[in-house]
């Protein structure tokens, strides 16, 4: 017969798993429209303030939520990449990716964050 601990164990280690499992990597996704100019990144995960750096900038710029999921930027001259972005996660805690967005992007190019939320 198994210990009340083992089963403690057994149902801690289920429960790790069944959570873990709802986890997904955030991914920036490079709308049709974009240009030069201007950066229409949709998300696949709720996020808010979000902001990118440009290459060689010091400073952090905010993006405008267009609609649910979709941040824009628009520059009046060309933004230079690759781009980091800071976000805040809608549960807590501002996170940072560094260069995911290459100076070469593509729209419809979807760019891979590595971050699970």
């Amino acid at each position: 017969m198994a210990s009340l601990s083992s089963f403690l164990l057994a149902a801690a280690v289920a429960t790790l798993f069944v959570v873990g499992s709802y986890a997904t990597e955030l991914t920036f996704k490079v709308n049709e429209g974009s240009s030069a100019t201007r950066l229409e990144l949709i998300t696949n995960v709720a996020i808010s303030e979000v902001e990118i750096k440009e290459k060689g900038a010091s400073d952090w710029t905010a993006l405008k939520e267009s609609s649910s999921n979709t941040w824009t930027i628009k520059s009046g001259s060309p933004l230079k990449g690759p781009f980091s972005v800071r976000f805040l996660v809608k549960n807590g805690g501002y996170r940072v990716v560094d260069d995911v967005i290459p100076e070469s992007f593509t729209a419809g190019s979807v760019y891979k964050s590595g971050i699970q939320l």
